[in-house]
């Protein structure tokens, strides 16, 4: 039997009702004193655009010039603009004696997160998760396994259900059990927190078998210390879904319920890390909120709009002169156009216009600076966000480089947090998955099998994997991301085209190596291309410096054998152009009609 004082929920080792909705109430208390609804509520507001709520104007104009949106939708963007790729990668511990078994392993990981990403939009997710950091100051993505969605694959006419799925839930919905730590995995417990309608609740409920699913009743009718000021009649429900690590299984467990009735009785989702990747987008000490950039701008967003508040006041008021008059000699002033004004004697000095007092030309100066200035303090530049004339290319690039550099960190957090969920993604998929068919490159025996039939040979083949024994073998993910990829992999197709034209490796060596998004069909030609270097005998180790290897010795009939010289052949020269030579200036070898 446990001592109590080991128990994760005092006096119980599973939660229920009343611990679930406690331990949601701590939660909402460490965010009431942060201030964190207040601060969600007024950074979202500046965002959008409302920036005089609650602001009393006194008369005075309510224009907005909105800079912060500008600016924040330009870093978000440019943090997120690259390409993000994830591949796994077999440790160097993972003892895997077979090497196509562990090639295939590998292959079934990336095909997968590859998949992933295309039906979870993962580049848009990324941009949300920036987002929500850069106004609210955190972000985060929940992975979860929906067992309800048709897949389309089918074994002995069963379908295949169930898919991982991504959401981004707000910053204000997840409590973290040790609210001083931000890290994910290390939490006793988190809760995530959300508002649907008493009937679904209620659904779920009985469908999991709940014995009190009636006892769930709308928020409007629970007294509690939440303050939120939910819509009386919305007829709606908080429901929380209390993720631990059991101590026994060292796996997550979950439990869902409202503040009075349960969901669904505690279960072991069978993972072993927290759904949750989390991105604060700057970090503030001893807690798992995060600093928005969006806070520390916000004065200077209400310093721009009053000014520009107070000059339209000041134009609305004496844009137009006013005409002082000698009232003896002039008894009513028409300003009617074309219209005459009666004067008894001299006009001289009868009326006359007072010009109003001109704005300093240092209030716009001054307005410019600082929304200058702020957008600079912030990594927009003039450069960076396309506002000069490139007269210097290098110089244009450099800064725009240059103006990137206070915004890696956070880049690298948001790595980190792309990693962190393909990673759930991993455990999910070693949990949940089971045996599926997959489509994955063949074996070479699997190739030889094609070719020994007569048949070409597919780019892939379908096999049933056994997810589950990923949980056998270790993996390590290698996150490789945007510009830096695309480089990489332009860098290593070069020196991969320098070693085939040096002869230094074959043409399906060449192509084995080449990514499968570069060349359509891949499969078939590195098939042909061996088979027709098998025939020609090219299966045998390059000689270095570049020249091709030996031809083999030819049996002179007398017992000797004479070694075979290849004919040199002349390449014409001359003015002209002709056939073979835009034939070598095109492939950097002789056509093999002409030899």
């Amino acid at each position: 039997m446990k001592d109590k004082d080991l128990l994760l929920f005092g006096e119980s080792d599973k939660p229920d009702v009343k611990i679930a909705w406690d331990l949601y109430e701590e939660g909402l208390r460490f965010n009431d004193d942060f201030g964190l609804d207040k601060i969600v509520k007024t950074n979202e507001d500046f965002f959008i655009g409302k920036q005089w709520e609650g602001v009393v104007s006194n008369g005075l104009p309510t224009p907005v010039y909105n800079f912060l949106k500008r600016v924040i939708g330009f870093i978000v963007s440019s943090i997120t603009s690259d390409r993000i790729t994830v591949l796994a990668s077999q440790m160097a511990a993972a003892g895997i004696e077979d090497k196509e078994y562990a090639d295939r392993m590998i292959a079934v990981v990336n095909a997968e997160f590859q998949s992933l990403c295309e039906r979870n939009n993962i580049p848009k997710l990324a941009q949300n998760v920036a987002r929500n950091a850069a106004v609210d100051g955190d972000g985060c993505l929940y992975s979860y396994w929906d067992a309800d969605v048709h897949t389309g694959m089918w074994i002995e006419g069963t379908e295949i259900m169930g898919a991982i799925k991504k959401e981004i839930v707000e910053n204000d919905r997840v409590f973290f059990g040790n609210p001083q730590d931000r890290d994910v995995q290390s939490q006793p417990y988190i809760i995530i927190s959300s508002r649907e309608f008493v009937r679904d609740a209620k659904k779920r409920a009985k469908a999991n078998g709940s014995k009190d699913w009636q006892d769930i009743q709308p928020d409007e009718e629970i007294k509690s210390v939440d303050k939120k000021p939910y819509q009386m009649g919305d007829n709606k429900v908080t429901t929380l879904l209390l993720l631990y690590r059991d101590d026994e299984t060292e796996t997550i467990w979950a439990y869902e319920s409202t503040q009075t009735g349960e969901i669904r009785e505690p279960w072991d989702t069978g993972c072993k890390l927290y759904p949750i990747s989390w991105l604060n987008w700057d970090i503030i000490k001893d807690s798992y909120h995060g600093e928005a950039m969006i806070t520390g701008l916000i004065p200077n967003q209400i310093f721009v709009n009053k000014m520009w508040a107070m000059i339209q006041l000041s134009f609305m008021r004496s844009a137009f002169g006013k005409v002082i008059y000698d009232k003896t000699r002039i008894g009513r002033w028409d300003n009617a156009v074309g219209s005459a004004i009666p004067v008894t004697g001299n006009v001289d000095n009868v009326a006359k216009n007072i010009d109003p007092a001109p704005v300093q030309p240092q209030v716009f100066q001054l307005l410019e600076l600082a929304v200058k200035m702020a957008e600079q303090n912030m990594g927009a530049t003039d450069v960076a966000m396309g506002d000069t004339r490139p007269d210097n290319t290098s110089a244009i690039i450099a800064l725009q480089r240059a103006s990137n550099t206070p915004h890696e960190m956070t880049k690298h957090n948001l790595y980190d947090c792309i990693e962190d969920s393909f990673r759930i993604d991993l455990d999910l998929m070693t949990a949940n998955y089971g045996v599926r068919p997959v489509l994955v490159p063949p074996t070479a025996m699997e190739a030889d099998a094609y070719r020994f039939a007569g048949q070409p040979v597919p780019e892939t083949v379908q096999v049933m994997f056994d997810f589950s024994q990923l949980a056998e073998h270790p993996f390590t993910l290698k996150l490789d991301v945007g510009a830096s990829t695309y480089w990489s992999e332009t860098a290593a197709i070069q020196t991969m085209d320098n070693l085939l034209m040096n002869g230094r490796i074959l043409a399906s060596e060449y192509l084995d190596r080449l990514p499968e998004d570069f060349m359509p069909k891949k499969g078939e030609l590195l098939a042909a291309v061996r088979a027709r270097e098998d025939a020609q005998g090219l299966s045998a180790p390059i000689v270095p410096g570049g020249a091709a290897p030996p031809l083999p010795p030819t049996d002179m009939g007398n017992g000797e054998m004479a070694e075979q010289v290849e004919p040199q052949m002349e390449i014409p020269t001359g003015s002209g152009n002709g056939a073979m030579q835009r034939a070598i200036a095109r492939t950097g070898e002789v056509p093999p009609e002409i030899l």
